[in-house]
């Protein structure tokens, strides 16, 4: 209540200055102030936790659920994509975010992205399930993850 009623006038102000060039100025000024307030900074321990994790392997997934077990719609879909591009399971990991609210939460400023799941390859964000399901489709996907190395290794011709 005293954080409402302390706004008001602020909200007041900017709806009397609207249609001149004062609001402009104004509105920006106290919306970057309230954004602010309302960001969390990324622990450094949280931050330490996201790195290690992306270094951890090649091919990093950080979803909810398990790849065995995925607890959404999109973490499936992100597990099924990856697995018909053949991705070596030896050069993946996956992290179950659902786990740790601190992970789930500094996750998602840590990329600067806010849906899960969230896939690094050699430690560079790729971006989401949505962003995988069109490189998948336009074979940029399987561009990427050929050159990275991250594939199974083609089994040589059995001779007859």
């Amino acid at each position: 209540m005293i954080l409402r009623s302390s706004l008001r006038p602020v909200f007041h102000q900017a709806s009397r200055l609207s249609g001149n060039a004062a609001t402009n100025s104004f509105s920006k000024r106290h919306s970057i102030r309230l954004a602010a307030a309302s960001y969390r900074l990324l622990s450094s321990e949280t931050k330490a936790a996201i790195d290690e994790a992306v270094a951890s392997k090649p091919v990093v997934l950080f979803m909810k659920g398990t790849p065995e077990i995925p607890q959404c719609g999109f973490s499936r879909a992100s597990i099924q994509i990856l697995s018909l591009q053949g991705v070596d399971p030896n050069k993946f990991a996956a992290f179950n975010v659902l786990e740790d609210q601190e992970l789930r939460q500094g996750l998602k400023e840590y990329s600067d992205w806010p849906t899960i799941p969230q896939l690094y390859l050699q430690r560079e964000f790729v971006g989401g399930c949505d962003i995988l399901m069109t490189m998948h489709q336009n074979g940029e996907l399987s561009q990427m993850l050929e050159k990275n190395d991250v594939l199974v290794p083609a089994e040589p011709p059995k001779e007859s």
